[in-house]
Order: structure tokens, then sequence, then C-alpha cells
């Protein structure tokens, strides 16, 4: 019970400081600008991680047919 008390504080406490202006929201989504980074940087990063991998599962299984 505590901890949904605590998370609708946080989550009150950001929607505040968007609505005054100390944390950006540019496009009025409601959604932090500086989360909406993040989450962009993190897609990135996994979609080079799934190739990487993608990339060496395919040697493998060249290598495997070959022997």
């Amino acid at each position: 019970m505590l901890t949904i008390i605590l998370l609708l504080a946080a989550a009150a406490a950001v929607f505040f400081l968007m609505k005054k202006g100390a944390i950006a929201d540019a496009n009025n989504n409601n959604i932090p600008d500086a989360l909406e980074k993040a989450a962009a940087e993190a897609k990135e990063e996994v979609k080079e991680v799934v190739a990487k991998v993608k990339k060496t599962t395919a040697k493998k299984k060249t290598a495997k047919k070959e022997k």
C-alpha cells in the first residue's frame, strides 16, 4: 500500500513540475522529454545489440553446416 502511495506521489510531483515548467515537455504529451530521449536511445541500442546477435548466430550456423 505504501508503495502505491509513493508511486502516486512521485507521479503527481512530476506532473506538477511539468506544468510549472521545471521539467521540459515540448510536445505537451505529459511525458517528460528526458524520458522520451532515454527511451529512444535505449531502443537504438537494443536494435544494435539484436543485429550483432543475429550476425553472430548466423556465423555459428554457417560454421556448423560446413563441418
